[in-house]
């Protein structure tokens, strides 16, 4: 993606079955789990960069025995950085207590981060906070083990102004607004509730409190707690938890919006926000890892009974859709086939761009995720080369010779790697303010193997706010003196703000909406945008599910082509002398290239719940006032 564009996060959790004991005799070490998150951890870092934390849990420890460790981090490398913590602090306990190194009940008992239960976390961060505490997991610390919790998600709610006057009408004062602590103290809540309930209930039966503590973990409802505290949360989530005695889940979304997979066998139950991670981290096949539907969860009790419960009722599936275009590891066989087809959709409208002639043509794209859909197009691409060599070899028969035979079938596609990212650059564009200064120098790019008689084009994965293309890509193209550039996005133009957990919260940084302002200017119709924000502002006190997305009419007056042509127009200026066209997806063949995963509300503005619709009114509101602020 030529853009700038952030995820939130990514989660891995690990629950051991067998003793430790078990992985020191078959895979040579007790650290069997601490290494696997690691790794799971590491194959996730494309999901955040800012920011990693990692939790264990032991199981079944004496009373006066720590059992919960936590680490985070938000330096440079933060994945690097907690584990080189882990292992600095478990090599010096091993180095002052030599009989620790091939003891594992010492071990077990001694060593931080060693355990059976395992919570990891990577993030970006969001609302410009990025400082540790920020970091997940959250930790909610009792003295009644059952009663500890640890929560960790890939998340964002559109409704915690809500959710965090709940826990106040709840009797409680949260410390912060933030949604992860207004999920934890939600969840905290109903666990408070339904232990105080079984207490009761057991002492009733005669059991003094040291024996009604393990029936207690035992008896805990966790699909129960999950479906009190989720009751009201809109938004998109995979939210992970771990509780002190052993207890764990991962709930997800009832609309599917964000991403969530599993893996059980008699080892191991697995949990992560992407499946190659698990295929690749434990060598198991694609279709023994599973998708955790949506509006399940996912409950590992201390005894290790695993099931998969559905907590919430599920809505209509809205998976989001960039997460195949762009964000998870191009490694998963469907996104692989997904990327490759959204290229070759893609190819009817390039040849038109083109005249058809793929003789004079250069393909290439802007790397590297942009590269697979690339694949694609190019396959499209030779299929309508080796149409062209059949229908000229067809025409001519009558008087083709073996020379002329040749010239047509060596005709070859001509594909190239045109821009070239300069990858340590990127690392330090993190905000509007610094990104115009640095953005020019992001790409360079290839010189010598365009003519001037040829069309330059170039598939990028998505066009979000244009900043790269206008500002560094097109000028850079057009050094290499092509007569015409065509920019392709694999997705289709992205009209609205996300609030499910990708960092795009503000409507006139998208390149689409500012190009239908400019369409509206010209054609007389700005009266539109007045209208609009009226009935936005009318709408603000309305309950959610009755709130309309009243911004598709900003885009209504024009055709795709139309808005299309003027991003092209603001993203080129004098200065390039090529001419410049841009092609998008359409949505019809995105949901054909992406079947499974149908969530398109960033072009069509059909949000999954009530709540999107309010942020994008409010984003609109902001929009028009000239505030700044967040839309949620």
């Amino acid at each position: 993606m030529s853009d700038a564009l952030k995820h939130e996060c990514g989660i891995a959790q690990l629950r051991l079955l067998k003793p430790l004991e078990y992985y020191k005799e078959k895979y040579g070490t007790a650290f069997y789990g601490v290494n696997k998150m690691y790794l799971m951890m590491e194959k996730q870092h494309n999901r955040g960069q800012d920011g990693a934390g990692f939790a264990s849990i032991k199981l079944n420890t004496q009373p006066g025995d720590r059992y919960i460790s936590r680490v985070r981090s938000n330096a440079a490398q933060p994945i690097q950085d907690i584990f080189a913590q882990i292992n600095a602090r478990i090599n010096d306990e091993i180095n002052e207590h030599p009989e620790y190194a091939d003891d594992v009940a010492l071990q077990k008992k001694h060593l931080p981060y060693l355990g059976e239960l395992f919570l990891g976390h990577v993030r970006y961060g969001t609302f410009g906070k990025n400082s540790v505490e920020s970091v997940h997991p959250f930790l909610r610390q009792n003295n009644w083990m059952h009663r500890n919790l640890i929560v960790a998600g890939n998340f964002n709610m559109t409704n915690v102004h809500q959710l965090f006057n709940n826990l106040v009408e709840l009797g409680q004062h949260p410390k912060e607004k933030a949604d992860t602590v207004t999920v934890m103290e939600k969840i905290g809540h109903f666990l408070d509730d339904e232990v105080r309930k079984l207490y009761k209930k057991l002492k009733t039966e005669g059991y003094s409190k040291v024996e009604a503590s393990p029936l207690i973990a035992e008896q805990l409802k966790i699909g129960k707690i999950l479906k009190k505290s989720a009751k009201n949360w809109d938004g998109g989530y995979a939210m992970a938890g771990l509780l002190g005695h052993g207890d764990s889940f991962v709930l997800r979304d009832p609309a599917g919006i964000r991403p969530c997979y599993y893996y059980c066998d008699d080892e191991v139950v697995v949990v992560a926000s992407e499946r190659p991670v698990i295929q690749t981290v434990f060598n198991v096949d694609f279709d023994k890892v599973k998708e955790l539907p949506p509006g399940h969860a996912i409950i590992t009790k201390k005894n290790g009974n695993v099931r998969i419960k559905q907590i919430l009722e599920p809505l209509e599936r809205k998976a989001c859709s960039f997460e195949r275009i762009y964000f998870s590891r191009g490694s998963d066989s469907e996104i692989y086939r997904e990327r490759k087809m959204l290229g070759k959709l893609l190819m009817p409208e390039v040849l038109k761009a083109i005249d058809h002639d793929t003789v004079n043509t250069v393909f290439s794209f802007i790397p590297n995720t942009a590269e697979t859909s690339f694949y694609g197009m190019v396959e499209a691409a030779q299929d309508e080369l080796n149409k062209q060599k059949n229908d000229t070899i067809l025409a001519e028969k009558e008087t083709l010779t073996d020379a002329r035979l040749q010239e047509i079938l060596n005709h070859r596609l001509r594909t190239e790697k045109i821009a070239i990212k300069d990858a340590k650059l990127r690392t330090f564009i993190t905000e509007d303010s610094s990104r115009d200064d640095l953005v020019a120098h992001v790409y360079d790019v290839t010189y010598g193997v365009v003519k001037p008689e040829d069309n330059l084009v170039i598939i990028d994965d998505s066009i979000v706010r244009g900043t790269t293309l206008k500002k560094s890509i097109l000028k850079m193209l057009d050094r290499t003196k092509p007569k015409k550039i065509v920019v392709v996005s694999s997705a289709p133009q992205i009209r609205y703000p996300d609030c499910y957990g990708i960092d795009m919260a503000r409507l006139e940084n998208l390149v689409a909406f500012q190009a239908a302002l400019e369409l509206l200017k010209e054609t007389d119709q700005y009266q539109i945008v007045d209208e609009v924000y009226e009935k936005c502002r009318q709408q603000v006190e309305l309950d959610d599910r009755d709130v309309k997305n009243f911004v598709k009419e900003i885009y209504a007056p024009f055709t795709n082509e139309q808005i299309s042509d003027k991003i092209a127009e603001l993203l080129s200026n004098d200065t390039i002398k090529a001419e410049v066209k841009i092609i998008f997806q359409t949505v019809e063949n995105l949901h054909k290239a992406c079947p499974q995963n149908l969530g398109d509300w960033y072009f069509t503005g059909n949000y999954p719940t009530f709540g999107g619709n309010r942020v994008v009114n409010r984003a609109f509101i902001n929009f028009y006032e000239g505030s700044t602020d967040r839309a949620y």
